[in-house]
């Protein structure tokens, strides 16, 4: 389960702030900059039932952080993204995902720290429970605004943050995701947000083993999300348990349904681990089957989805009045290879959207349950290349059956 963060880069910016890489001239601060770089080749498959389509695409991001001068750095990221053996069905099938040729700034910040506080203004990768970057396909999204994150309390982080654009993995139409004011969300219809975006969070880890986390979202008044955790971790002997329980609610505004509206999810989930053997079983429930809209809204971004009962692929669990049963098993192999198996069964109402939309009827309730089997591998002998796998298939057709096979180097 990740916890809530701001992007890696403003973690790494802060720490070069107070540390030897510090520059003492504008000269030094570029030379003693750090590049990171990936490389990636993504097969992906999907059979809706009417036709299979296939995809080959291959993904390049390149990053420069110079040196912290007086607290301040610059970040530079660039990717780039081609699938050069598309065919139309191909192209049409994955167009919202994979297919997007091109090449896109998607980090230009500068960030700024003194003491415990970092601020980063700019276009940047999110990682807050609220607003966040999803990496799972060839090209990551990214946020244009600011972040501030701050660890003065005692084992507690703070984040507040303002979007304005979004770039997503692709612009629908044969390109490269831009930077536009349409956000993705985990329904099925982008959400518009003319005036930008604020979140808040607050992260704590006082008690061992105990994070607490906080967080809102105010989507220009159209949606506003809050969500809490609570995530125990501890260990009895040679026995690691979880114990985790979390909540979402939205307040929909006039805009989206009329009238205002509201709708809540919870889910709890429960652990155990034994000498590389890991289980873990799940529960989350949708209210007010009333509600005009449906789906709950996770926040900003496809990374923004952090619900127990989430499938490998498939994301069922947010639908209104839907109740989601998860059971995962997986096996540490080594200390680099992991190998696993997801059931998860959602039973509910198969609408969603948000623009227009309307309550459904009672003949629209299903019953969908998806089977998964995964697997990574992290190559020893060559430090920065993974393998990894994943398969699923859906009993109804939501998603159809998938097959993801993603290579990765990262230096």
């Amino acid at each position: 389960m990740k916890l809530a963060k701001l992007s890696l880069a403003a973690i790494v910016v802060a720490g070069l702030a107070s540390s030897s890489f510090a520059a003492d001239t504008l000269a030094d601060a570029f030379k003693n900059g750090t590049v990171n770089g990936e490389l990636k080749a993504y097969y992906f498959t999907n059979d809706n039932g009417k036709s299979s389509e296939d995809i080959f695409s291959t993904g390049v991001l390149l990053g420069y952080k110079t040196a912290s001068l007086y607290g301040l750095s610059l970040g530079l990221t660039f990717q780039g993204s081609a699938s050069p053996f598309a065919d139309d069905g191909g192209k049409d099938r994955f167009n919202s995902s994979m297919y997007g040729p091109g090449a896109v700034l998607s980090e230009a910040y500068v960030a700024y720290n003194i003491g415990k506080t970092t601020a980063m203004v700019g276009r940047m990768f999110l990682d807050t429970p609220l607003v966040a970057s999803s990496g799972s396909r060839i090209v990551k999204e990214a946020f244009e605004g600011a972040a501030v994150i701050n660890t003065d309390l005692p084992n507690t982080t703070l984040i507040a943050g303002y979007v304005q654009k979004f770039q997503s993995r692709t612009n629908r139409d044969g390109k490269i995701g831009e930077f536009t004011k349409s956000f993705a969300t985990n329904s099925w219809n982008n959400v518009d947000v003319e005036d930008g975006a604020y979140t808040l969070a607050a992260i704590n880890k006082s008690v061992t083993g105990l994070t607490l986390t906080a967080a809102y979202a105010d989507v220009n008044n159209i949606i506003q999300v809050a969500y809490a955790e609570a995530l125990y971790e501890g260990k009895a002997g040679e026995i690691g348990y979880t114990l985790g329980g979390q909540y979402y609610y939205n307040k929909l505004d006039s805009s989206l349904v009329a009238p205002d509206d509201t709708i809540g999810l919870y889910a709890v989930k429960a652990g155990l681990s034994f000498k590389g053997i890991n289980g873990t079983v799940a529960y989350s429930k949708v209210g007010n089957d009333d509600v005009a809209t449906g789906v709950v809204i996770s926040g900003l971004g496809n990374g923004a989805d952090l619900l127990y009962t989430d499938a490998v692929i498939a994301m069922n669990g947010y639908n209104r009045d839907t109740a989601s049963y998860l059971v995962d098993l997986n096996y540490d192999l080594t200390a680099a290879a992991n190998i696993g198996a997801r059931y998860v069964v959602a039973d509910g109402y198969l609408d969603a959207g948000l623009v227009g939309a309307t309550k459904t009827t009672t003949a629209d309730k299903y019953k969908a349950s998806s089977t998964a089997v995964y697997g990574t591998y992290k190559f020893e002998s060559l430090k920065g290349f993974s393998l990894g796998a994943q398969y699923e298939h859906q009993d109804k057709d939501v998603d159809g059956d998938d097959l993801w096979v993603k290579a990765n180097y990262k230096f």
